[in-house]
């Protein structure tokens, strides 16, 4: 398999030039509070993201942040399901992934609402490699190197930025990134390792961000899941410029 190009059903997803993954968080408690969005302004929010020139639109409702309390099975999918709806409505051409750690939420939005990536930040079990191998579609794993009992699933690898315990385990992530075999998603945006190193805040953080994204590109990021979505792209513009690429 090119590792430039996975497939959600019949569409191919192109990752042959970095792109953008923008955050929608259907969350009341989501360390940054702008990127929560009520279900009223779901559909808005997606359509500018996309115009800003996301790529891949990734859905939340279950905060990861550290310390969070999570919501229960059913608590997620109050939130999820109608966000998916919406945008499967309004936006039908977006390209959507389900950010979500239960094997049970995954199954049944691919089941109610179609195909999409799965962006797991727990690093998964056998319950939910079994599930996107027989769905077949992409899986974003994090914080892991693939195994044998992995094989056959799309894998897109996120080095965990943000869930390996402190800012110095984040930097040391991002030190050691690489080219794979498999595209690599790179989530630095707005997070602790950015504030706490510089004693600012998330409401801070966006310039320090696109200095990250810009190492993360230049160290083979294929996809940058982002808040601000505009500024990303500005960014790999001018990566791409840099490397001599239109």
């Amino acid at each position: 398999m090119n590792k430039k190009r996975l497939h959600i059903g019949l569409a191919q997803v192109d990752f042959s030039r970095p792109c953008v993954m923008g955050i929608l968080n259907v969350t009341p408690d989501s360390f940054f509070a702008p990127s929560r969005v009520e279900q009223d302004e779901l559909v808005e929010r997606a359509e500018e993201m996309l115009n800003h020139g996301a790529y891949l639109l990734d859905i939340g409702g279950c905060s990861t942040r550290p310390g969070g309390a999570q919501p229960t099975e059913e608590e997620e999918w109050s939130r999820v399901a109608p966000a998916l709806e919406a945008i499967r409505s309004s936006l039908p051409e977006a390209i959507l992934s389900l950010d979500t750690y239960r094997p049970e939420i995954a199954r049944r939005a691919l089941t109610d609402y179609g195909e999409m990536i799965i962006n797991d930040i727990s690093g998964g079990d056998d319950r939910m490699y079994r599930l996107v191998r027989e769905a077949d579609v992409p899986y974003v794993l994090t914080a892991k190197k693939p195994t044998s009992d992995m094989a056959g699933i799309q894998l897109i690898l996120d080095p965990g930025i943000g869930f390996l315990g402190s800012p110095d385990a984040d930097f040391e992530a991002l030190r050691s990134m690489h080219e794979t075999e498999h595209p690599l998603l790179v989530g630095v945006s707005r997070k602790s390792l950015i504030w706490k190193t510089l004693h600012t805040s998330p409401n801070e953080a966006l310039p320090a961000t696109q200095a990250l994204h810009m190492y993360a590109l230049m160290h083979g990021a294929d996809i940058l899941r982002v808040h601000d979505v505009r500024e990303a792209v500005e960014t790999i513009t001018l990566f791409q410029k840099l490397k001599g690429e239109n």
